[in-house]
């Protein structure tokens, strides 16, 4: 290949000085430590972005947690307020059917359901018989040998039927 020493202008080729070469170096190494602490800084504003959101999704998932947790809560709550009218409602029942009861529970009543559906009648003088009873007294006391023979064991007993035999 050629090398690129021809030119086909017919201005010279303009020479840049040495001083201004070294410029140039030390500008590059400059904009080289610039772009490694850009990249730096960068690197740590991504980081710290991370870590807000890790932060925001954190608190997002606490909150999350919080309101299925109240959300729940209430759920029970509104349960049990349910059971608590139910049992109030059972209870007032309840008491209203005491009250009845006790209200039939008087003597009158029993009388009139025991004629009207059982056709039963109050006892007249006729049917009514008296029986006396001597004021003998007919018990008799245990007598010694009687507990004597309670007293035996079973062993005992056995031993009797089969030498009494």
């Amino acid at each position: 290949m050629a090398t690129m020493n021809y030119q086909y202008e017919t201005s010279p080729r303009k020479l840049e000085p040495e001083y201004d070469r070294r410029k140039k170096t030390k500008k590059v190494k400059k904009t080289k430590a610039k772009n490694q602490k850009n990249k730096n800084q960068i690197k740590l504003e991504k980081r710290r972005k991370q870590k807000q959101v890790a932060t925001v999704i954190g608190l997002f998932l606490i909150m999350l947690t919080i309101s299925y947790r109240n959300s729940v809560i209430n759920e029970r709550f509104s349960e049990i307020q349910k059971q608590k009218e139910e049992l109030a409602s059972i209870e007032k029942i309840n008491g209203q059917l005491e009250v009845k009861i006790e209200s039939n529970l008087n003597l009158s009543n029993i009388e009139e359901s025991a004629k009207s559906e059982l056709g039963m009648q109050k006892l007249t003088n006729d049917q009514k018989v008296y029986v006396e009873l001597p004021k003998k007294d007919y018990v008799e006391t245990v007598s010694d040998e009687v507990k004597q023979e309670e007293e035996k064991s079973w062993f005992e007993e056995l031993m009797d039927k089969i030498f009494n035999n």
